[in-house]
């Protein structure tokens, strides 16, 4: 009898000990290596680093994979991929529709990204010099030489312009779609900026040109690239089950937000040659404030506070 008393007082001990301790939302070592798709985008590549630089901080050991949008799907659907930060809406919604209804791919609210865009676009001389519409275009032909600057060829942003001169909506019958490389449409963009020369070409955020350039988007187009100037959501992805299987990643997976001019200095670290593990480490170190709504209710993976983990790993 003496014996069974002294072990039910040692568990009582041992219950009020963990009932007196904070209680952490503490994952299985299943969950330490979260897998994340990178669809190969530079905006994906970039938050997708700065996710994982995070992760890193807390004492998991994130993997990433490259992985094309329907590849990176399926992988989401069977449990081999996490997460993916890459969900383009609506340039994407008819590809996830099918994983959505069949409850095989989590689409996580609200997006990840707000307010990005893409449509024509002019540098900041010639807006202010009245071409400021779609409609405007064609009034500015002589200048413009008569043409329009696309991106490389079969993309579907090129196909709605050559669409508005075959139809000869605002008046571009006659205007020459200009195909070309992203980088080649850049370069050209940059020469004409440089020469003070008129160019009306394809611009979109997040991208490093709306820093690089003084630029300015045309109203009016909406019935071409959608309301808003174009507008576009980005939404971050999980296996159906993550959130429930990792809660502690799953929070901080949940907390991450950015904005267009984070992801537009990011970007313009990675495509000037830097690795984007280092372009994230060093727009973290310069911006820390971020960190404070991202790892908010977030532990390390061992069950300490998250951002002075962070900071530490980050040298601040």
């Amino acid at each position: 009898m003496k014996l069974r008393v002294k072990t039910l007082s040692a568990g009582l001990s041992c219950l009020v000990g963990l009932l007196a301790s904070p209680v952490f939302a503490q994952d299985p070592p299943a969950c330490r290596a979260v897998h994340f798709a990178d669809i190969g985008w530079t905006d994906i590549t970039s938050t997708t680093a700065l996710a994982t630089t995070v992760f890193e901080g807390l004492g998991y050991q994130p993997v990433t994979t490259v992985a094309s949008v329907p590849i990176s799907f399926a992988g989401l659907k069977s449990r081999q991929l996490d997460v993916s930060l890459g969900y383009w809406w609506p340039v994407q919604e008819k590809a996830i529709q099918p994983f959505v209804q069949a409850k095989a791919i989590q689409v996580i609210e609200p997006p990840n990204l707000s307010g990005a865009k893409a449509t024509l676009a002019v540098p900041g001389y010639e807006y202010q010099a009245g071409l400021k519409t779609f409609a405007d275009i064609a009034k500015h032909r002589e200048e413009l030489d008569g043409k329009i600057y696309g991106i490389e060829p079969g993309s579907s942003a090129n196909a709605k312009i050559q669409k508005m001169i075959d139809t000869n909506q605002f008046g571009l019958g006659g205007f020459k779609l200009i195909e070309s490389s992203e980088a080649g449409m850049l370069v050209t963009v940059e020469r004409a900026i440089r020469d003070k020369k008129w160019v009306v070409f394809l611009g979109w955020e997040p991208h490093p040109m709306n820093i690089q350039f003084s630029m300015n988007y045309l109203s009016g187009g909406d019935d071409v690239f959608g309301p808003n100037y174009g507008e576009a959501r980005v939404y971050t992805l999980t296996s159906p089950d993550f959130l429930q299987r990792c809660p502690n990643a799953g929070k901080l997976v949940t907390n991450l937000r950015f904005t267009t001019q984070l992801e537009n200095q990011v970007m313009q670290s990675v495509m000037n040659k830097e690795k984007p593990a280092e372009a994230a480490k060093a727009y973290l170190k310069k911006n820390p404030q971020v960190l404070d709504a991202w790892l908010a209710g977030v532990k390390t993976y061992d069950g300490k506070d998250g951002l002075p983990a962070v900071k530490a790993y980050l040298g601040l």
